[in-house]
């Protein structure tokens, strides 16, 4: 009973000297993967390149920014910072400076995306983030406004913003209900929202003379229109409607 007992003793300290040494070697091997980020800033891109490659890190160009400090092919930040700890194989961000301003920024309002690309590449700037508004009266994919303005002098990033007028740039209505309004609400409501009347609606009476058009149009009861209810219509469409007398 004495030697069962020392057997499981021993088994139990054998079980413990594993589990600590398998705690203490994966500690071990986790903190061995990881490196510090060195600091890149100020080295050109190749000998940045270099120290990152040295310590297993990948390094990877995110932006451009113009620097009047820092010359030009030089890092200007990074991320993750320096002295970070990060996993061997990490990928390094970095921003690379362009030097001091020295391209103005075209006015490119009126002119298509095609055409403001072609127009900033000539001057080593090239197109940012791009928005879309409907704008009546522009003409579709046409420049409409951009950021930084034209000329401008300070600035930072050579990627210039545009807002573009939509594809589909008319201004549109949905179409509300007309049924059971008389034939002169309707066409005042109708020339109001910048929409015409159709010359001939159809009536399921004879039409009255012109001399009493009004009081027609004032006792005529609409009972169909086209289009119909809820659908969508640019502004200057013509409506029709299907009256009775």
């Amino acid at each position: 009973m004495r030697k069962l007992f020392q057997y499981l003793m021993l088994g139990l300290v054998l079980l413990l000297v594993f589990l600590a040494s398998a705690l203490l070697s994966m500690r071990f091997a986790i903190h061995g993967r990881q490196v510090r980020v060195p600091r890149l800033s100020g080295l050109t891109f190749p000998e940045a390149e270099r120290m990152a490659n040295s310590e297993g890190l990948a390094l990877t160009v995110e932006n451009r920014f113009y620097s009047a400090e820092v010359p030009v092919g030089r890092i200007i930040s990074q991320y993750p910072a320096a002295n970070s700890s990060v996993r061997r194989g990490w990928k390094v961000a970095v921003a690379e400076s362009l030097g001091p301003q020295r391209a103005a920024v075209p006015n490119l309002v009126g002119q298509s995306r095609h055409a403001a690309g072609i127009n900033l590449g000539r001057r080593g700037l090239e197109i940012g983030s791009v928005a879309t508004v409907h704008l009546p009266g522009a003409a579709p994919q046409t420049v409409v406004a951009q950021s930084p303005r034209p000329d401008a002098s300070d600035v930072a990033s050579p990627r210039i913003g545009l807002v573009l007028a939509a594809v589909d740039n008319e201004q549109r209505y949905v179409m509300p209900s007309f049924i059971g309004k008389t034939l002169a609400e309707v066409r005042a409501a109708v020339e109001q929202a910048g929409l015409t009347t159709g010359k001939k609606p159809a009536v399921t009476a004879p039409a009255a003379a012109k001399s009493g058009k009004d009081t027609a149009d004032a006792r005529a009861i609409v009972v169909k229109q086209y289009p119909q209810p809820g659908q969508r219509v640019a502004a200057g469409a013509t409506v029709y409607f299907e009256v009775k007398r």
